[in-house]
């Protein structure tokens, strides 16, 4: 059975008040699903997120991390600074990271690399932007984005790894991919794992769409057989929001 998980991508958004006043608020949540819940605050707040946290079953991740172990990288977080807060899960790939701070698959499969090394679980973001979309290449993106950045993996390593499909056209838009194409997707991921491993190594892998996931949407995404949870932006931002999508699974 694939683990179903609903992640919550806070990004650049609630200083410390406003993240303790938003932990509040989702620990009076009634959860009635059996899904894993994650939420991904600033670094900043990432300690005090973790100590509001540690006696209930949220788990407080990361949204990004550095390759290196430590050095001369200014302004960057190392895996072990992570993991001494607490945090044994990073988001690595998102869309926003790929355009804004131009994180290219090599880096990211160095980056990979060395949370695995570090014994942390990786939410991998893949996705296509809309002009892939349109010219109908959207799936020889995503293909490219998981060889170059996993394919170097051994089978044994996605037990620690998710993977999330993101079509960018679809971030913070309010435009969705519909349920159909988010299968559609989904299924294509779960096949290419397959032909580089095996049935038994594809079908273990929870596969999460991210794209304007709302509660009005939720229960008719998640319902498709092979999207196993969300990866959630602008929705995890409000606990009632967020909570009715995890009870949508």
């Amino acid at each position: 059975m694939r683990a179903q998980i609903v992640a919550g991508n806070w990004k650049m958004n609630n200083d410390l008040a406003m993240t303790e006043t938003l932990i509040t608020e989702l620990k009076n949540q009634k959860k009635t699903s059996d899904a894993e819940v994650m939420i991904a605050p600033t670094f900043t707040n990432l300690w005090a997120a973790f100590q509001a946290l540690r006696q209930f079953p949220i788990e407080v991740i990361a949204q990004n991390m550095h390759f290196a172990e430590n050095g001369a990288y200014t302004g960057e977080v190392s895996a072990e600074m992570l993991k001494s807060v607490g945090v044994q899960t990073v988001i690595l790939g998102h869309s926003e990271r790929r355009a804004y701070f131009n994180e290219t698959d090599e880096l990211l499969a160095k980056k990979v690399d060395t949370a695995l090394k570090n014994e942390m679980r990786v939410i991998f973001c893949v996705g296509e932007e809309l002009n892939d979309r349109k010219s109908d290449n959207h799936e020889n993106v995503v293909e490219n984005q998981i060889k170059n950045a996993l394919f170097h993996l051994d089978a044994n390593a996605y037990e620690n790894i998710v993977l999330a499909y993101e079509p960018v056209w679809a971030i913070g838009t309010g435009e969705t991919a519909t349920p159909e194409q988010a299968q559609e997707m989904h299924a294509f991921i779960r096949k290419t794992l397959s032909n580089k491993y095996s049935n038994d190594v594809s079908d273990k892998v929870s596969i999460l769409y991210g794209g304007s996931v709302k509660p009005n949407n939720a229960k008719e995404i998640f319902s498709k057989p092979d999207v196993d949870g969300g990866l959630i932006g602008g929705a995890s931002l409000n606990a009632n929001d967020f909570f009715a999508i995890v009870n949508a699974i």
